[in-house]
């Protein structure tokens, strides 16, 4: 059953109604969905996929075009072809489908490409003198390293004017993966563990047992011998930065545990912030694994000031309880854990909870009947201690042309009235604009002391259980 992404295939359907011949790239992290997404796209087309061979040690540009054109005389009958070059593999493509209504599918097209540095001129040569001249023709271009898809499609000059739709496929909003546990009737805590480590992720999504509790869903993925959550990050981190995957997985740890400034990275990885390590880092946010977020400054432009956050639940979870343990998971030692149990289990929860909102800000946003037009920041808020003002963080700001929204994301399972005191003291430490209102508000998930309510403090009081409901 297909899940959800229903403005994605708005566009698809939109964009099938074109009569000249056009290029989609579609790109996001590992087990996103991105070739589900197509594939369901081209349910009623006639549909050609190709994908290239994961990265391996040996692997040559022979290799993968062997590959392809075993693919090719699969899907047309014939014998597998050979090729000398991607000139002749994708002329020969372009030959087959000249005519009709058809969706050609690159799928991981940075691994078909990987050995030979020339195939996006190539493949733009072939387009350009002989795909488009199909008018019925869709050609989609897709991949787990989307800074390839960036660097050598997105930004390339050769292909400039000729990307007609980008798809970048973010994690599902909670509503939708609410539909994963079908019409069961398993309550809001159940749900709320297992979505803290899964996040929106589809292919995780996929594996919940609706009949099973939270706790033996997650045993089974993240602490049984096998699990799909146990392997997964050697699968997915070595599939797309092949032998760095060490320089970026220290970056990802030093995040595990809050949001870091880039000098804070450098200086605990003891290197200098050099243009290689920033690409590292826009690398890791076009895979969707961190975020860079922006820090309000009280006026209507962007702060130069930001920080980096680990967006990625499963990537966190994964670092701080699946791996420092993981010969004694494959030794069948932690089968019968009980997840309370483990060291600042409520504290990382908490974490966990603030990405998960901060992913969904347009779910809330909307619960909060906010104007996307009004919006001129949302993200994370810091300051630091100074002669004027003393240090502060706020889980999430949001400002609007004559309002601040001071959101406060808890889990505890009692929350007590000192989350109003907590507030209070965030705000009297913020220079505030005379010309703003300030709305303090509350998203939980655990059981609120009749003082948080009585009291009326918070303009908005959003229990987890509201963000699964579709606005």
């Amino acid at each position: 059953m297909f899940i959800g992404r229903k403005k994605e295939l708005e566009q698809l359907k939109e964009f099938k109604k074109r009569k000249v011949a056009g290029i989609i790239v579609c790109s996001g992290r590992r087990r996103i969905g991105k070739s589900t997404l197509i594939e369901h796209f081209g349910e009623t087309t006639r549909f050609l996929e190709f994908y290239g061979l994961a990265p391996r040690e040996q692997i040559t540009n022979k290799d993968q075009l062997d590959h392809f054109g075993e693919l090719l005389g699969l899907k047309f009958n014939l014998p597998s072809m050979k090729f000398d070059n991607w000139n002749q593999a994708l002329s020969t493509l372009a030959e087959l489908t000249s005519k009709g209504r058809v969706i050609i599918f690159l799928d991981e097209i940075s691994w078909m490409a990987g050995k030979d540095k020339d195939f996006a001129a190539k493949l733009k040569g072939v387009w350009d003198t002989k795909f488009k001249k199909n008018p019925e023709l869709i050609l989609v271009l897709c991949g787990s390293v989307s800074s390839w898809i960036e660097e050598n499609i997105l930004q390339d000059k050769g292909f400039m004017g000729r990307i007609s739709l980008t798809i970048n496929l973010e994690e599902m909003p909670l509503y939708d993966a609410n539909q994963f546990w079908g019409k069961r009737l398993v309550s809001p805590y159940e749900k709320f563990k297992l979505l803290c480590v899964t996040g929106g992720v589809p292919r995780y999504l996929e594996e919940i047992n609706p009949d099973q509790t939270a706790e033996e869903n997650l045993k089974r993925m993240c602490f049984s011998k096998g699990g799909i959550l146990v392997e997964e990050f050697e699968k997915i981190f070595n599939d797309i930065f092949s032998s760095r995957t060490d320089d970026y997985k220290k970056i990802i740890k030093l995040l595990t545990h809050g949001s870091v400034q880039q000098q804070e990275l450098c200086h605990a990885l003891e290197i200098s912030p050099t243009g290689g390590f920033s690409k590292m880092l826009l690398a890791l946010q076009q895979c969707g694994f961190i975020s860079r977020d922006y820090v309000w400054n009280g006026n209507k432009k962007r702060s130069k000031i930001y920080q980096y956050r680990l967006k990625d639940n499963y990537l966190r979870f994964f670092l701080n309880y699946i791996e420092p343990k993981k010969n004694l998971i494959d030794q069948g030692l932690y089968q019968h854990l009980h997840l309370e149990e483990l060291p600042e289990w409520e504290m990382m929860m908490g974490l966990q909870f603030e990405n998960l909102v901060l992913n969904n800000l347009e779910a809330l946003q909307r619960i909060l009947h906010i104007s996307p037009a009004s919006i001129l920041s949302a993200s994370p808020y810091f300051q630091r201690k100074t002669k004027r003002t003393e240090s502060c963080q706020i889980d999430l700001l949001i400002q609007t042309k004559y309002t601040l929204y001071i959101c406060e994301i808890k889990f505890r399972k009692q929350i007590t009235s000192t989350v109003m005191t907590d507030v209070k003291e965030k705000i009297k430490k913020l220079k505030i604009p005379k010309t703003m209102s300030v709305r303090p508000v509350l998203i939980y998930e655990g059981t609120l002391a009749s003082t948080i309510t009585s009291e009326h403090f918070f303009s908005h009081i959003i229990p987890f259980e509201k963000l699964l409901e579709d606005q």
